[in-house]
């Protein structure tokens, strides 16, 4: 399933805002949707070879040589698995501009958006394309503010918030012997804070690019996604049924695309996962699109992931999506506070 535009579902939740709480409808999912580009299907070139004229031999081999989809497909996954083995699960911080030399000599719209971001946002952190790119980079942005702001309340409330999904899992089906091993790993680095050893960026950095717990963590957190979406089917059940051509139910569109590692994410699993843990989040939308109005080709598009109970309570992540794909963004530090020149 291809990743689509993070975009608001809403029902019970109070909506998903663009640009400081006008409310995206269904309508405008779509329409950001449908400027993703596809990566499907296979590109020859630009030369063009009019089989027609050609005679049946020289046609069949020509047909023959071809590569079918099957092996286009598993060559294009290699291709994109190893270009994800490059990075690890989380990289190091880097300055925007980093990000933008790697559209300089292919994108003008993309280094035009890359510039305009810069007065909002500082830095970012790559995550790996893996396909499980939402949730880490959620999990990482989440704890490394709770680490940076020793914020023990909101540490409190999210550990409490965890331990009631322990009965709440078990009732949508899962089996806790699968769960509580992961639940109890996410539980334990949120109380890391606060200790006589508090965690350190650095730690969670070593801890979120572990081979054994990184996963462990991302497993959790889909398992809490699908759960939250079976819970409330009713209002899931709309969204899921326009992101697929396929008949599904609502617990087989969660087993197929929200339970299995590296199934990418879409705005419904942004919404059940924001509500899962009461966290509004803001992704910062980078397409090629024109926005309406001021700014045209060098406006972003920005989306407020706002649980109901959590209404006026400021974004806690903040993430860059580009089509397919999620990383970390950092806000820029406000200006401090000018301070008048003492009198002579």
């Amino acid at each position: 399933m291809a990743a689509g535009s993070p975009a608001p579902a809403q029902s019970s939740h109070s909506g998903v805002s663009a640009q400081r709480g006008s409310t995206c409808s269904a309508e405008q999912v779509e329409s950001i949707a449908a400027n993703v580009p596809s990566h499907s299907g296979s590109c020859y070139g630009d030369a063009v070879v009019d089989i027609v004229a050609l005679s049946p031999a020289v046609q069949n081999a020509e047909v023959s040589s071809r590569p079918t989809d099957e092996e286009i497909i598993a060559q294009e996954n290699a291709i994109r698995a190893s270009e994800a083995e490059k990075l690890g699960f989380v990289g190091d911080i880097e300055p925007l501009v980093a990000l933008e030399k790697e559209y300089e000599a292919g994108s003008e719209v993309f280094v035009r958006k890359i510039r305009s971001l810069e007065s909002s946002y500082r830095s970012m952190r790559r995550t790996r394309g893996d396909g499980n790119c939402f949730f880490r980079s959620f999990i990482f942005a989440y704890m490394e503010v709770l680490v940076a702001t020793n914020d023990l309340a909101e540490r409190n409330r999210v550990v409490t918030c965890l331990r009631q999904w322990r009965p709440k899992l078990m009732e949508t089906g899962f089996q806790e012997l699968v769960f509580e091993d992961a639940l109890e790993v996410l539980i334990d680095q949120l109380n890391s804070l606060g200790t006589a050893e508090p965690l350190t960026v650095r730690q969670l950095e070593d801890n979120l690019r572990d081979a054994s717990l990184s996963p462990m963590i991302v497993m959790m957190l889909r398992m809490l996604d699908s759960a939250e979406i079976q819970r409330r089917g009713d209002f899931f059940y709309p969204f899921i049924l326009g992101m697929s051509d396929e008949a599904t139910t609502v617990e087989q569109f969660c087993r197929r695309y929200v339970e299995p590692m590296g199934e990418e994410s879409d705005h419904v699993h942004i919404v059940a996962l924001t509500d899962a843990l009461q966290v509004p989040i803001r992704v910062v939308y980078l397409d090629r699109t024109a926005m309406p109005g001021e700014g045209g080709s060098s406006a972003v598009a920005t989306y407020d992931f706002t649980p109901a109970g959590c209404a006026g309570t400021p974004p806690r992540v903040h993430l860059l999506y580009r089509p397919g794909h999620y990383d970390v963004l950092y806000p820029a530090l406000p200006a401090p506070p000018s301070v008048p020149a003492a009198s002579t």
